[in-house]
């Protein structure tokens, strides 16, 4: 199902989410496009990690560089619907700053999960891959927003058919999917088509772990609203 929006009203206007979409369309229109090659320099590489391997940057500057790279419009285009949809009412309840550094620290917790996996359970060949993207990123705004809204109503498509799920049930499959998938990786190499379920994994997690710990906290700058009411 791809999502097409929400039922939850905001009451500010998610400009932080809006300016990591277009930041992630212009790194992708203006520095990927015109020279593709320039991509390998700017991903993560497990490898650099531990050594392994020598990158053309380090990579204490391309996890974060990493999350504004895409692989071809289909990646690009996916990753900002769903940030688009789900990031908006994040922003709202963290605040404009909260969020940031909810999408950036979730960025770096998917990219190093996905690297442990990667170091642990994949070959020298594997740890040799580019990881590149903010689906990490965004997955732990998947996971804030399954905490703060379970009950809202997600509208998109089903194939061509539209069709409307709770958040909970919506991205609990969605969770369900990646955590089948990542697993399955470890017992077949390579059958995730580059997909890097691992980072979607540990991103969702720390969205739900860190909302779960401000709210109890009383952190988020205000409590979620539901569906049904109004708009300031």
């Amino acid at each position: 199902m791809i999502p097409l929006a929400d039922d939850v009203p905001t009451r500010r206007f998610p400009w932080v989410n809006l300016g990591l979409i277009l930041a992630n369309f212009a790194v992708f229109l203006f520095f990927e496009l015109p020279d593709p090659n320039d991509v390998t320099n700017w991903s993560f590489y497990p490898c650099a990690a531990e050594n392994a391997c020598h990158t053309a940057e380090p990579w204490g500057i391309t996890w974060l560089t990493a999350m504004f790279l895409h692989a071809g419009w289909d990646h690009i285009l996916g990753n900002m619907v769903f940030l688009a949809v789900f990031g908006r009412n994040v922003e709202d309840a963290y605040g404009h700053l909260g969020y940031l550094l909810l999408y950036l620290a979730g960025g770096f917790v998917a990219t190093a999960t996905q690297t442990a996996a990667t170091l642990l359970a994949g070959s020298a060949a594997d740890a040799r891959v580019p990881n590149l993207g903010a689906s990490g990123a965004i997955a732990a705004v998947l996971g804030a927003y399954i905490v703060l809204y379970p009950r809202s109503h997600v509208r998109g498509l089903f194939g061509i058919f539209p069709a409307q799920i709770t958040a909970w049930v919506f991205l609990g499959v969605w969770f369900i999917y990646q955590l089948i998938e990542a697993n399955y990786g470890l017992l077949s190499p390579g059958s995730g088509g580059g997909v890097a379920f691992f980072a979607h994994v540990g991103g969702f997690i720390f969205g739900v772990l860190v909302t779960l710990f401000m709210i109890h906290r009383s952190a988020p700058a205000r409590e979620p609203i539901s569906p049904g009411d109004a708009t300031a």
